[in-house]
């Protein structure tokens, strides 16, 4: 339902009726709440907005917050919340609990729930009924990732096997009704950018408490401040220890410093560690957090993205560069909070942070490049993997090879518009570029020029060159041009402005072409006799050809295959007798490695 950026039509308060109705309504439909969960999530000073959209959807929340609800058909009768209200009161909805943080990568990327990778306890699957709205967790989170309603019951499920959809999704973490706001967050460090995985805070508070005597205090007063309750087998699942292992763990002492810190005969194939994890002291925390964080800020914090928030520090930058096979917990460090430790590293020179008031947590806004730590420090060299965006599909094609690798990018050319800022660099104008090289152009020219405001440092002062190339043309007349804009909108608001093409390669063969990618059609219709055909068209920007996949399906579904050219167009189309819509997509996407992104589907013959 928000796969893709919508734009909200209308935005009005809610009057004192509406207010009351909107908590009657969400008291009824979601009996768990309490009145305190309520007011947690629509205070009653509060004032109330609510965003109506093209497609009918109605979101509520509170003015100047995130939303809270949302409204399917914008009657009252489907109201879900948000994971930004689940993060509040995670109990206010029931949970699947996935089998692993894997598993949600596939929820992430838009898909829907399957039985398969859903955890089932031993007592059994949980009792629902068709149409109960539910949400879904990975094990040691307690924190939602997604909300959807049950495409079948509990009782038919499991005469069914458990196999099939369980959960259709209506909203999950990273889509656009969660990117919609201005500064989204995420609630904990096992969120990150694909997938989200258990809380590393938590599991470890949650191992500690059960297995290890010594620390039993320590441990009752970090499950105090989180208030999670976790289950112990999806925990262990999690990290790859039998309670045997973790048992053996808190009797061992690391003796190496971890400067020589070394996992790589533990680590299986699947990532997860299957030997025994070293006992970090606190002293070895401490190391280990100065390395990981400088390596961060040598290899994956750019100035462009700056200011950004401490949790978004700790998850996508600092937890990544730590070594194979460890587990890195600020609260095993002498400084116990993240906020704290950042103020320490601000305190010695080598950052600048500030406390966000109304999130409560510290906020990088700029790195002292020339620090003596910095400069003194050198980065690992890691090995940087390619990624495509396909995967090596499961099997071979017909002809028992597999296909070839592709690679689609999208890049820019400078318009008439940006010339000037590529000018004042000394840079070629009639180059291609990508996103993120265009990007370090204009803030090449926002630091020569010195255009950062200093008070704000999030903030950049437009001189006439970039007014230009950012606004000219596209305010109305009687309008006044913006004096200033913000660094997270910089960025695309410059590559909006140049040419865009896009680059395929498949193999050693590739093209270029104006514009943005253009989808791969793929439409079934019915025809006299009631037969079922599909039309497939537009695989000619991915550099297939007609025939030959003409062929290839053929075989694939067993079914006669016919090419056509397009009437009007130029290309080719494709027609494949049945209604093979959902597997002809499929095909494409593990066959060929076209993302889903790149396929579009119409089914004409659903009523």
């Amino acid at each position: 339902m928000f796969k893709k950026a919508l734009e909200a039509k209308s935005l009005q308060r809610l009057s004192g009726a509406d207010k009351k109705k909107l908590k009657r309504t969400i008291k009824q439909k979601f009996p768990r709440a309490s009145d305190a969960d309520i007011d947690a999530l629509l205070p009653p000073k509060a004032e109330l907005t609510v965003s109506k959209f093209q497609n009918r959807v109605h979101v509520y929340g509170v003015e100047g917050s995130f939303p809270m609800f949302f409204d399917v058909d914008g009657r009252g009768t489907e109201i879900f919340p948000t994971v930004y209200a689940l993060w509040k009161v995670p109990e206010l909805l029931p949970a699947f609990i996935l089998k692993g943080g894997e598993v949600s990568r596939f929820i992430v990327g838009g898909a829907d729930l399957m039985f398969p990778g859903i955890s089932v306890a031993e007592e059994g699957l949980p009792s629902f009924s068709t149409g109960e709205i539910w949400a879904v967790r990975v094990p040691g989170n307690p924190a939602p990732i997604a909300v959807g309603t049950t495409t079948v019951s509990s009782t038919e499920a499991i005469k069914a096997g458990l196999r099939g959809k369980a959960l259709r999704i209506t909203h999950y973490y990273r889509d656009s009704l969660w990117e919609s706001v201005e500064g989204c967050y995420v609630p904990n460090a096992g969120f990150l950018e694909d997938s989200v995985f258990g809380d590393p805070s938590v599991l470890e508070t949650f191992q500690a408490s059960d297995n290890c005597a010594d620390v039993m205090v320590a441990s009752n007063a970090q499950e105090n401040d989180i208030g999670f309750k976790g289950n112990e087998e999806s925990t262990d699942a999690i990290n790859g220890h039998s309670s045997s292992t973790t048992g053996n763990n808190c009797a061992d002492q690391m003796i190496s410093h971890v400067g020589d810190l070394k996992v790589t005969d533990n680590v299986s194939a699947d990532g997860s560690n299957t030997g025994d994890q070293p006992i970090l002291s606190t002293e070895d925390v401490d190391v280990l957090l100065d390395r990981c964080f400088l390596q961060a800020l040598h290899t994956t914090v750019m100035d462009k993205d700056l200011p950004i928030s401490g949790s978004t520090l700790w998850s996508n930058h600092v937890l990544p560069c730590r070594p194979p096979g460890i587990t890195l917990d600020i609260k095993k460090s002498s400084h116990k909070k993240l906020s704290k430790w950042l103020q320490s590293k601000s305190s010695a020179g080598l950052i600048s942070v500030k406390e966000d008031k109304y999130k409560k947590e510290a906020v990088l806004l700029s790195v002292n490049r020339s620090h003596p730590d910095y400069i003194s420090f050198r980065p690992e060299k890691r090995q940087a993997e390619k990624n495509y965006q396909s995967s090596e599909p499961a099997g071979t094609g017909s002809s028992g090879q597999s296909p070839k690798l592709l690679e689609v990018a999208e890049i820019y050319k400078p318009s008439v518009h940006v010339n000037p800022i590529f000018s004042a660099l000394g840079a070629d104008t009639q180059k291609l570029y990508s996103a993120s090289d265009a990007t370090d152009i204009v803030f090449r020219y926002i630091e020569n020029q010195k255009l950062v405001k200093s008070t704000d440092r999030s903030v950049v002062v437009l001189d006439a060159t970039l007014c230009d190339a950012l606004f000219k043309g596209t305010i109305k007349k009687g309008s006044t041009y913006p004096t200033e804009i913000h660094k997270k909108d910089l960025g695309h608001t410059f590559i909006n402005r140049m040419q865009a093409h896009h680059m395929v390669t498949r193999g050693s063969e590739s093209t270029i072409r104006k514009g943005a990618v253009k989808a791969i059609q793929i439409m079934t219709e019915r025809r006299q006799g009631n037969k079922k055909v599909t039309k497939l068209w537009g695989f000619e920007t991915f550099l297939l050809d007609a025939e030959a996949l003409a062929s290839e399906l053929q075989k694939k579904f067993a079914c006669s295959t016919a090419v056509s050219e397009l009437p009007g167009k130029k290309g080719h189309e494709v027609l494949v007798q049945g209604g093979v819509i959902d597997e002809l997509a499929k095909h494409l996407t593990e066959q060929y490695g076209i993302a889903k992104r790149y396929i579009e589907v119409l089914d004409k013959t659903k009523k």
